[in-house]
């Protein structure tokens, strides 16, 4: 299992995640990969001469090549690499599964994309104000800009880095460094390249959170125009004809709580957890179905008392701490530990994903009184739900959320420009 963490692109979120609790659950069958890498300005930035675009991504393949040559002399099988990631480390996977329009370069056989990020995606020239701005920023308005910046220390740079709205948005996004379409790495917009069925056809496992919107939208928003502002500032290619579509698919639940601050919180985080997350881990469900590939569908949706009193509901990455075990994380949520409600999230969650690592099946080593995790295929439309206090089903994703859903991939396209 090789794992590749998130942070949106600008951060190396779990730069020292423990996988002995995942090796424990395997029985000692598995060997635990997990690997940093460049990100911010040091991985996402070029000038589209002199900076190979998508360092970043191109660290996480050299990673894997390592892993093909040397696993071996760990105990581990060059021709049985499974990659899992969460968050911008799922949006990696889906990169890797789609790079250079999903050629297989022999590296991983199975993945799994936890939470996948769906960003804005710029092309390498669209990208140029990322560069311009960091080099004016840094003093580096000269004509050797690039040399300039290359003689800057590390803490000159970060002094500097900071995010900049993006171009018809007017607040910085919640992540300003991401990936750019190079033409070699990634060939097209991720939507396209799975519509075109450009991808590596293997055994999948995606899903979300129950709101995974939660950590990112601005809990004191308390008006539609808040709401719409923080989208566009994300996703600046948005109309105000789709906002109409929009804001009817997804009416206000706390509506008669206006106006007061934050009244629009969950109504921003409702929008933006589909978008980002939701839909586009059930597009590629779906087309890797198409293509003959098993995949599998997942909700977390693990209630911990002190998330739900903060009002974060179920929210982004929570699976993580619990497939990484209670034993080696400090961020473990209290009720995921021994003698709490949810103290078999952990063992459920593990035992699904070290059976699919092994055997690129959840189901032959999952736990007892588990449910049987039915593919896409199996159940379309159906999807693993994690529920509180150790409960799994599968559930039915609705009309509601089908049709949503197609809407988001109907203009992922055009949104993503």
């Amino acid at each position: 299992m090789v794992y590749i963490q998130g942070g949106g692109f600008n951060t190396n979120g779990n730069p020292n995640v423990n996988g002995t609790g995942l090796i424990e659950a395997a029985d000692g069958n598995l060997v635990f990969v997990a690997l940093n890498y460049r990100v911010g300005p040091y991985g996402f930035l070029t000038n589209g001469d002199e900076i190979t675009p998508n360092n970043g991504l191109r660290d996480q393949r050299k990673a894997l090549e390592w892993v093909q040559q040397h696993i071996s002399k760990f105990g581990g099988d060059p021709d049985h690499v499974v990659l899992v990631g969460t968050s911008a480390g799922a949006a990696s996977v889906v990169f890797h599964l789609t790079a250079g329009d999903g050629k297989d370069r022999g590296l991983f056989v199975g993945a799994a994309a936890n939470e996948p990020s769906f960003a804005t995606e710029f092309t390498v020239k669209e990208s140029q104000f990322y560069y311009n701005n960091l080099a004016v920023r840094a003093g580096c308005a000269v004509k050797d800009s690039l040399s300039c910046l290359r003689n800057k220390t590390a803490a000159e740079l970060q002094a500097v880095n900071f995010n900049i709205p993006l171009p018809g948005g007017s607040n910085p996004p919640s992540y300003q460094w991401l990936p750019v379409i190079d033409g070699d790495f990634l060939t097209d917009y991720t939507y396209k390249l799975i519509s075109e069925g450009k991808f590596i056809k293997v055994p999948t496992i995606l899903g979300d959170d129950r709101n995974g919107g939660t950590k990112f939208a601005p809990d004191d928003a308390s008006s539609l125009a808040d709401s719409n502002q923080y989208m566009i500032d994300q996703y600046p290619t948005i109309t105000p004809s789709q906002f109409a579509e929009i804001n009817s698919m997804y009416p206000n639940p706390n509506d008669t709580a206006c106006p007061e601050t934050g009244c629009y919180w969950r109504q921003t985080s409702n929008t933006y957890q589909e978008v980002r997350y939701t839909c586009p881990a059930l597009r590629i469900n779906e087309a890797m179905t198409e293509a003959g590939a098993t995949s599998y569908a997942y909700l977390w949706d693990v209630e911990d008392p002190d998330e739900m009193a903060a009002g974060l509901g179920v929210p982004h990455t929570a699976e993580l701490e619990a497939l990484i075990g209670p034993a080696y994380t400090d961020e473990e949520p209290e009720s995921y530990k021994p003698g709490g409600i949810n103290e078999l999230a952990s063992p459920l969650i593990q035992a699904y994903y070290t059976s699919f690592v092994r055997t690129l099946d959840p189901n032959k080593f999952r736990l007892e009184g588990a449910a049987e995790w039915k593919s896409w295929k199996q159940g379309p439309n159906r999807r693993l739900r994690y529920g509180t206090n150790g409960t799994t089903d599968m559930e039915d994703i609705g009309d509601d959320l089908r049709k949503r859903c197609d809407y988001w991939i109907a203009h992922g396209e055009s949104m993503l420009l």
